[in-house]
């Protein structure tokens, strides 16, 4: 079967992309660079056009190993990043005031050796500094008209929110969480993008690893594995989770797919706006995920997994309180 590819920002591109953090943040350690250089190139070569990035990643150097990789197809990608969140002496900081955004998209075209990025994010919302939305995409449409960007997006917002941005300048994308036991873009910001013609990225499809193939065992996560600190990656939550495993396991192999593939052909399946950015530092697992594109879930299928993965069967919120803080999107209540 021949991938069909989905609009993005104006872009015709692959449904999944490939969300490039791993190869330098957020769960412990990350690879030599000169092995994600080779799982880039591996992508370029499966056919990912679109890579994502941020200027928070690594504080700068997933951008550094980004850009430099891809230098040589440019023209032949398209390529997101995000600011709005970025490392300040050492530590991260939320950020949204225009003056920053302007100063951070200079250093990410820097670094990533471009004069132009395709489809520019609002990181997050700074609703803690009470910057008004309105004044973050405002400056980042200043962008637009500069030629700087080609596009803008948004991460981890409320419905409210991105109508309140849509109005200042079109938003052509909305990333945030979204997976079988990630659902609550499904209360309002899915149905929200169908209707104001945004995209929706969906990132973390295979929730953290969780629903890929292989039985996690936190305890041994890395020291600065950001899991560690995931109310659904401790107890009592991972045992309760980990119990809804072997049936989902189970759906995939009689789909004749692997879990991650059943994961993120499952997020795919929600609308024709939707995409997908799986990471990975694993070529074998690229491989996987990429695979997941050609494939057609049946009716049956995707309601056996809605029903046994949901927001009532999961245990745990996503975040712990403190990260839950500067996120502006809806949540369930809890149960």
């Amino acid at each position: 079967m021949t991938i069909m590819k989905r609009r993005l920002a104006g872009h015709a591109v692959n449904p999944i992309g490939l969300g490039c953090m791993n190869l330098s943040h957020a769960y412990g350690n990350p690879p030599p660079p000169e092995e994600g250089v080779k799982l880039l190139h591996k992508a370029l070569d499966l056919g990912v056009d679109h890579f994502d990035t941020a200027a928070l990643y690594g504080f700068g150097r997933n951008e550094d190993l980004v850009g430099p990789a891809l230098k040589d197809r440019r023209d032949d990608i398209f390529l997101a990043s995000k600011c709005g969140i970025q490392g300040v002496d050492g530590k991260r900081v939320v950020d949204g005031r225009p003056a920053t955004l302007r100063a951070t998209l200079e250093d990410s075209l820097r670094r990533l050796q471009t004069d132009r990025i395709d489809l520019y994010y609002l990181h997050r919302y700074d609703k803690l500094n009470e910057v008004p939305i309105e004044d973050s995409v405002g400056e980042l449409a200043r962008m637009v008209q500069d030629g700087k960007i080609g596009a803008i997006g948004l991460s981890e917002v409320s419905a409210d929110t991105l109508r309140k941005a849509h109005a200042v300048h079109p938003i052509a994308a909305v990333q945030s969480e979204y997976s079988l036991w990630s659902r609550n873009a499904e209360i309002a910001v899915i149905d929200a993008c169908a209707e104001l013609g945004t995209a929706f990225v969906a990132f973390s499809p295979v929730a953290r690893g969780f629903l890929g193939g292989s039985d996690l065992n936190p305890e041994k996560f890395p020291e600065k594995d950001i899991r560690r600190g995931m109310p659904r990656f401790q107890e009592p939550h991972f045992s309760q989770n980990a119990a809804l495993l072997p049936e989902f396991r189970k759906i995939a192999k009689e789909a004749d797919i692997t879990p991650a593939q059943l994961a993120i052909a499952w997020t795919l399946s929600k609308g024709q706006h939707m995409h997908a950015i799986p990471g990975t530092t694993s070529i074998a697992h690229l491989e996987e995920n990429m695979g997941a594109g050609d494939v057609e879930l049946g009716a049956e299928t995707i309601s056996r997994v809605e029903t046994l993965i949901n927001q009532n069967t999961v245990s745990g919120p996503r975040y712990p309180a403190g990260t839950q803080a500067e996120i502006d999107t809806e949540e369930f209540a809890a149960a």
